[in-house]
């Protein structure tokens, strides 16, 4: 598909999977370029330069493979590494591609959802140490208050297909529990990383009913399609032959067993530097 001018999908493994499914079923007819870094997943513990230099690399090969448009379905990625590359790269070596990420789409409408104006965000450790969802929701409702919590041991459970079972449960109380005890009035909870949704099941176990949990896959979506609108530019460069190629970093069979799981059908990635 190289030259064929795909929206490129970058996640650190397979969560964004889930943003790349709810992204193609709102918009079918374009070409799709999906790599996951799954070698060096999970990113969440590690440095902000260590991200930035590990989603560069990815951001250049889909580059590479003729995507003039990257979404960055990783949370952590969009707050340690987004801002470098729009600011640092793209105006020097790639000033007709484009890189969006997640964490500003979802903090654009987030607000709206919260009855009490109180909303917890659960991330990665990265993710939440950035405090890009404070600061970003900040900036659109700067009534809302947000509360914080990492919860390091969900990507692992999800990344090694253990989060259907019950050893996951003690994980998933025990951030619910930290998260709910910052505040009672919190009645929104943001999923921010998208590995997460596949969680939910088990989160919902665990909070009041009257609680929304929300998961970022339709935000992004039903952003980039307004995004597309005003940017004409951008969308004119994208072919629509409704194809989709998947490559990751790691072990074929493992992504293939797993990305099946986030789709919900049966795919053939191929490794990264196969052309």
């Amino acid at each position: 598909m190289q030259g064929n001018n795909a929206i490129g999908i970058f996640d650190s493994g397979f969560g964004g999977l889930t943003v790349f499914k709810a992204i193609a079923e709102k918009l079918p007819n374009y070409n799709y370029i999906y790599l996951g870094d799954n070698a060096r997943s999970p990113y969440g513990d590690h440095s902000f330069d260590t991200v930035y230099r590990y989603t560069l690399e990815c951001v250049e090969w889909l580059f590479e493979q003729g995507c003039p448009l990257v979404i960055l379905a990783c949370n952590t990625a969009s707050a340690k590494a987004l801002r470098n590359i729009q600011q640092l790269d793209l105006p020097k070596k790639y000033p007709n591609c484009k890189v969006l990420g997640v964490i500003r789409p979802t903090a654009e409408v987030v607000g709206e959802m919260s009855k009490t104006k109180s909303i917890g965000v659960l991330g990665t450790r990265g993710t939440i140490r950035s405090e890009s969802y404070l600061i970003e929701i900040n900036k659109f409702f700067p009534d809302v208050e947000v509360y914080q919590q990492s919860c390091p041991m969900w990507v692992p459970l999800v990344e090694n297909n253990e989060h259907e079972y019950p050893g996951a449960d003690y994980f998933v109380k025990k951030y619910i529990d930290a998260i709910m005890q910052q505040s009672p009035n919190i009645d929104t909870l943001l999923l921010a990383c998208t590995h997460y949704p596949l969680l939910i099941n088990k989160i919902s176990n665990y909070v009041n009913s009257n609680i929304k949990l929300i998961s970022q896959g339709e935000i992004v979506a039903n952003s980039l399609k307004d995004y597309l609108g005003r940017h004409l530019e951008i969308e004119s460069k994208l072919s629509k032959n409704n194809k989709q190629l998947f490559y990751t970093t790691g072990d074929l069979s493992t992504f293939n067993d797993h990305a099946s799981v986030f789709l919900g059908r049966a795919l053939q990635a191929k490794p990264m530097h196969e052309k």
